[in-house]
C-alpha cells in the first residue's frame, strides 16, 4: 500500500512539472520572433522579464506595433514608449512599422520614429493619425528624399496633409494606400505619383470637395488602381487616369463628380465600376472597351450619362450588372459584347425601393434581332436575388434561357428565406420550374435554383443552403 502512494505521489509530481515546464523558450529563435511579430510591440517588450534570453529576443522581432489607443501607462507617454523601443530595435531588416496616433501632440513626433526605422531598412510603413479635432498633422516628406530608402509598402489614413517638394524618391514602392489624405496641391500629387517609378498597386480613398479639384493619376508602372469617393462633390471636381500598365480598375463612389477621364490604359483586363451617379462625360465606357471583365453597379444611362453610339466591347467574356437600374442598358450591352460567355445579373436586395428611386428605364427593352453572344458564346448565366414574383423579371429570363443556344449552366437565386416559411420556397421552386421548362435554347443547358434559409437557435444565425435542379421533376 505504501509502495503504491509513493508511485501515486511521483504521478502527481511529474505532472505538475509538466504543466509548469516552459515549452515556450524552448522553441527556436526564428519561430519565436513570428509568433511575436502578430502581437503588439508593448505586449512583447513586455516579455523581456519572462527570463535572460528573453530580454534581448524582442529586439530583434521584425515587425513594430504601436497604437496609442491600447497605451495606459502613467508611467511613460506613449511617444516616451515609441521612441526608446525604437531606439533600443535590434533587426537589421524592419519588415514593418504600424502607426496609430489618436494625440494630435504625440503626433508631431512621428517623423523622429519613422526616421529611426528608415535606419534599419524599413520595407513595410503604416500611419494613422486621425484625431478628433478634425485637424491635419503634416507629414514630414523630406523622409522620402533619401536616395537609399528601401520601403515598399506605404499606407497613410486619415488627418495627414501632404505637401511633397519635387525632390522625393520611392524608386522600390511597389503598393500605395492612402486614406482620406489631403494633398497640399496639384504639384504635389504629381511629385508624389512621379516619384515611384516601381507602384504597380495604387488605393486612393478621398473627399472630392477638400484639397484638389482635378485629382491626375500619372503613374506610368501601376497595374491595380482602386478609387473610392463616395463623399458628393460641388460639380466641378474630376478625376484623369494616364497608367498605360494599368490591368485592374476599381472605381466606387463619384457622386456629383463632374468628369472621370481615362485617358490611357490600353492593357486594362478588368474593371468594377460601382455608384458612379451624374459624371458628365461618357469616356469611361468608352475606355473600358478593350477589356475582358466588367462589372457595373448603378451606372446612371439617363439625363446627362448617354450609352455610347457604337460602341462594341470586343473582348469582353464576363459581364455582371447590378439590376435593375442596369435593366435598360442590358439589351445594349448584349448587342455591344459578342463575344461574351458569362452574364451575371445582382438584383439589389430593397428591390422596389431601387425601382421607386430610379424610374426612367426600368423597362426591359428586348433587341430587335437576337444578340451574337447569345446565339454562339454565351455558356453560364446567373441571377442572383431573382424577383421571381415580377413579370418583367421572367420576361428578362425568358428570354435569356431561349435565345442563349450554347448555354451550359444557368443558375437563379432568390432572397433567403426563413426556415418556418418553407412553404414559399416549395413556390418558387414550382413557378421557376415552368419558366425553365417553357423556355430552353439550349438542351444541354442545366438549370439549377439555389436559395438560402436560415433560422435561429439559442440566439444564433443558423444559415441553410438548397439546391434544386429545374426542368426535370426531381429535386436536389
Amino acid at each position: 500500500m505504501e509502495h503504491k502512494r509513493k508511485i501515486g505521489g511521483e504521478r502527481l509530481r511529474n505532472r505538475d512539472d509538466v504543466l509548469n515546464e516552459d515549452r515556450i523558450s524552448e522553441l527556436p529563435d526564428d519561430l519565436l520572433l513570428r509568433i511575436l511579430s502578430s502581437l503588439p510591440t508593448e505586449t512583447v517588450i513586455a516579455t523581456s522579464v519572462l527570463s535572460k534570453r528573453w530580454r534581448s529576443l524582442w529586439k530583434m522581432v521584425p515587425k513594430l506595433k504601436f497604437n496609442s489607443e491600447d497605451h495606459k501607462s502613467d508611467h511613460q507617454r506613449f511617444s516616451e514608449i515609441v521612441y526608446r523601443s525604437s531606439l533600443s530595435h535590434k533587426a537589421p531588416v524592419l519588415e514593418s512599422l504600424h502607426l496609430v496616433v489618436r494625440d494630435k501632440t504625440e503626433a508631431l513626433d512621428v517623423g523622429i520614429w519613422i526616421g529611426i526605422a528608415f535606419a534599419h531598412h524599413l520595407r513595410e510603413l503604416v500611419v494613422d493619425l486621425h484625431n478628433q479635432e478634425e485637424a491635419y498633422a503634416i507629414f514630414p516628406s523630406v523622409l522620402f528624399s533619401c536616395d537609399d530608402n528601401t520601403l515598399d509598402s506605404l499606407e497613410l489614413k486619415t488627418s495627414i496633409l501632404l505637401e511633397f517638394p519635387s525632390r522625393v524618391c520611392l524608386k522600390s514602392l511597389r503598393k500605395l494606400h492612402l486614406d482620406y489624405v489631403v494633398f497640399n496641391d496639384q504639384e504635389s500629387v504629381c511629385n508624389l505619383f512621379s516619384a515611384c517609378p516601381s507602384l504597380e498597386d495604387l488605393f486612393v480613398e478621398r473627399k472630392s470637395n477638400i484639397d484638389v479639384e482635378i485629382f491626375t493619376i500619372a503613374v506610368p508602372s501601376v497595374q491595380r488602381l482602386t478609387i473610392v469617393d463616395e463623399f458628393p462633390g460641388n460639380g466641378d471636381e474630376g478625376y484623369v487616369i494616364n497608367a498605360p500598365s494599368l490591368k485592374y480598375l476599381n472605381i466606387k463612389g463619384l457622386e456629383w463628380v463632374e468628369s472621370c477621364l481615362i485617358e490611357n490604359a490600353p492593357e486594362l483586363v478588368e474593371a468594377k465600376i460601382i455608384d458612379v451617379t451624374y459624371v458628365n462625360n461618357e469616356n469611361i465606357l468608352v475606355s473600358l472597351a478593350g477589356v475582358k471583365r466588367l462589372s457595373l453597379h448603378s451606372l446612371p444611362f439617363e439625363g446627362q450619362v448617354k450609352y455610347p453610339t457604337g460602341i462594341v466591347f470586343y473582348q469582353l467574356v464576363f459581364l455582371e450588372l447590378l439590376t435593375p437600374k442596369e435593366r435598360n442598358i442590358l439589351s445594349l450591352m448584349l448587342d455591344s459584347c459578342p463575344k461574351l460567355q458569362i452574364l451575371k445579373l445582382i438584383n439589389p436586395t430593397d428591390c422596389f425601393a431601387t425601382r421607386r428611386a430610379c424610374p426612367v428605364g426600368w423597362e426591359w427593352s428586348q433587341p430587335k434581332c437576337v444578340p451574337e453572344c447569345l446565339l454562339y458564346h454565351l455558356e453560364t448565366f446567373v441571377w442572383t436575388k431573382y424577383a421571381w414574383q415580377r413579370d418583367d423579371e421572367k420576361e428578362v429570363a425568358a428570354y435569356i434561357l431561349k435565345n442563349a443556344r450554347r448555354l451550359k449552366k444557368g443558375t437563379i437565386s432568390t432572397l433567403a428565406i426563413e426556415s418556418n416559411k418553407l412553404e414559399r420556397l416549395e413556390k418558387r421552386y414550382e413557378m421557376l420550374n415552368v419558366l425553365a421548362n417553357e423556355v430552353r435554347g439550349s438542351v444541354s443547358c442545366h438549370v439549377l435554383f439555389e436559395a438560402d434559409s436560415y433560422s435561429y437557435k439559442s440566439g444564433y444565425y443558423v444559415p441553410h443552403k438548397f439546391s434544386f435542379t429545374l426542368g426535370t421533376t426531381e429535386k436536389e
